[in-house]
């Protein structure tokens, strides 16, 4: 657009010079009538044409001026977006920890139990979504999966979060926006998504690839001690999984120095 933009600008320099020495060598070649007529003519058709172009070249620098403020006011307002994102992410998440606070102080004041837990997080079994749920969520992973439309998938996955903020496809959805944001690639913002399925889910079917997939944004940030430690959590908490299978090969290129 700013190439586009000085090219006419330049084009219309270039024209009004012209004007500039058509309108110096107006001396007359000829003495007589009949000559100085026919190229007055000549000259006032000339300076018409002149006058039309320097207009059009006028109208084409307006037009890519407003062009280029369009855009300017594009990226600004996608700039911000992003930045509110980034916080509406810190402060869901601040939500759900406070939710597992909640929990896990109601937890221990219950008696305890009578065998041991697994070493394994087990799945549990979350709110099954309702046909309209469904229908919602297959348009994200469509638009993700199929048509590559990040930006509107993104913009979707919050609307979607924000009208079902519990049950079992809103942990896919936090898991999906993760995935987005690590191809664009936001990695701060796809840190925070896969954040909140690895910590504030981990009993979600979707935990074991969201662990992974943090270690792996951890990795391209340059944390590599965290990305490591998610790893060694994938492999130990969730040992039958195909993301157990990848975090080892993380761990094994590692300890071999690759």
């Amino acid at each position: 657009m700013t190439k586009k933009l000085m090219a006419a600008a330049t084009l219309l320099f270039a024209v009004t010079q012209a004007g500039v020495v058509l309108a110096q060598s107006s001396t007359p070649a000829f003495q007589n009538n009949t000559s100085e007529a026919s190229r007055q003519a000549g000259n006032n058709q000339a300076s018409a044409e002149l006058f039309y172009m320097l207009q059009q070249l006028q109208g084409d620098v307006r037009r890519l001026q407003g062009e280029v403020e369009e855009q300017r006011h594009l990226v600004d307002r996608l700039e911000q977006q992003g930045r509110d994102r980034y916080i509406d992410l810190d402060q869901r998440i601040l939500k759900l920890t406070a939710a597992q606070q909640q929990a896990q102080a109601a937890a221990s004041a219950a008696p305890a139990p009578a065998t041991p837990a697994p070493a394994s997080v087990q799945a549990k079994d979350y709110r099954q979504p309702s046909a309209e749920e469904s229908k919602a969520y297959n348009s994200i992973v469509d638009l993700i999966r199929n048509q590559k439309k990040y930006d509107q998938a993104i913009t979707q996955i919050y609307e979607f979060l924000d009208t079902y903020p519990e049950g079992d496809l809103t942990v896919n959805a936090y898991y999906w926006l993760g995935e987005v944001y690590l191809v664009k690639p936001q990695l701060e913002q796809a840190k925070q998504a896969f954040s909140i399925v690895a910590t504030r889910f981990a009993d979600h079917r979707k935990a074991a690839d969201s662990t992974y997939k943090l270690g792996v944004t951890l990795d391209r940030l340059g944390e590599k001690e965290e990305a490591g430690r998610r790893m060694q959590t994938v492999v130990k908490n969730y040992p039958d999984s195909s993301a157990a299978k990848l975090a080892q090969s993380y761990l094994d290129g590692q300890s071999s120095g690759g």
